[in-house]
């Protein structure tokens, strides 16, 4: 699903400056290493310090311009304005920002604990609202700059166990859909939606779960590439919402959601158990919401998963 926004030319801008939210593992590192393929300059924000710095070793080696390697936590409400700084001091302009930040959560809304449930919220609207506050009145400043939220399938749906996650993801739709709304009125600032179904990154393996078994990504899955893809297209010709897979799967499950609630209901339960929780007994845990687990970030998950064989979360 596809939908236009302010016209723009399809020709990269060479040397950009690009700001990368959530960058050392998952659709934000692969994000990174597409935009520094084109030889862009990146700034790449994660609050996981180690994995940060593969990231950046990775990025020099794949082209970028240069890169900046910051370790922010976007959910602290000063971060954004302390990177807007850093950049506008280093670069003098900010062109495009990508906000791939987030942590996952499965349990039910009565099983998971207040304080996770919390922060997987919080990550992605806090996180999201945090950085457009500080970032669009920059692009507004230029009259140019495009801002990229990489949001979910789940800001649309609701799944049982997934509450946190799709309550997270509906507020940042939430979020990004005003600031589309609230930019009419700034030509040359796009502000731009990403969906992704079900991607192989680590996050399924690496988020809180309380359900009492490991989990896997449902499928069809695809490779964090696929968005990466998206996103550099945005760059170059920004839209105001992309679909990822681009085809009629998301926009079956939405509507089946919308137009057919009792039907969906009846099973989406049924449908989780069999594609997403495993036989495989897990232990609870809060995962990576609260701490990064360095070790464990990279561009890809872990899918297939042996049968029987969870990865191991941090404790």
């Amino acid at each position: 699903m596809r939908s236009r926004l302010k016209p723009r030319s399809t020709r990269a801008a060479p040397g950009r400056i690009v700001l990368v939210v959530g960058a050392s593992s998952g659709i934000g590192l692969a994000t990174a290493l597409a935009f520094a393929a084109r030889a862009d300059h990146l700034v790449l924000v994660s609050r996981s310090t180690e994995a940060l710095s593969a990231a950046e070793t990775a990025c020099r080696r794949a082209g970028a311009a240069t890169v900046d390697a910051v370790s922010e936590d976007i959910g602290d409400p000063a971060a954004a304005g302390r990177l807007v700084a850093r950049i506008l001091d280093r670069h003098g302009r900010i062109d495009v920002v990508v906000h791939t930040a987030t942590v996952m959560g499965y349990g039910s809304v009565e099983e998971m604990p207040g304080d996770v449930f919390t922060t997987v919220v919080d990550t992605a609207v806090h996180g999201t609202l945090h950085l457009a506050r500080a970032v669009l009145p920059v692009m507004r400043r230029r009259h140019a700059g495009t801002f990229i939220g990489v949001n979910s399938l789940l800001g649309s749906v609701t799944v049982p166990r997934m509450g946190a996650y799709a309550v997270a993801k509906w507020g940042q739709r939430a979020v990004l859909r005003t600031l589309q709304q609230e930019t009419r009125d700034a030509p040359g600032v796009s502000v731009c939606i990403v969906s992704p179904g079900s991607i192989n990154t680590p996050i399924y393996y690496q988020a809180a779960n309380y359900t009492g078994h490991a989990v896997r990504p449902p499928w069809p899955v695809l490779a964090p590439e696929r968005v990466a893809a998206a996103i550099t297209r945005l760059a170059d010709r920004p839209r105001r919402h992309v679909s990822v897979p681009i085809g009629p799967g998301n926009p079956l499950v939405i509507t089946g959601f919308r137009l057919l609630p009792r039907l969906y209901d009846r099973l989406v339960g049924p449908l989780l158990k069999l594609a997403v929780l495993t036989r495989a007994r897990r232990r609870p845990t809060p995962g990576t919401v609260h701490h990064p687990a360095p070790a464990n970030e990279r561009v890809h998950g872990h899918w297939p998963a042996p049968p029987g064989e969870p990865v191991e979360l941090p404790d």
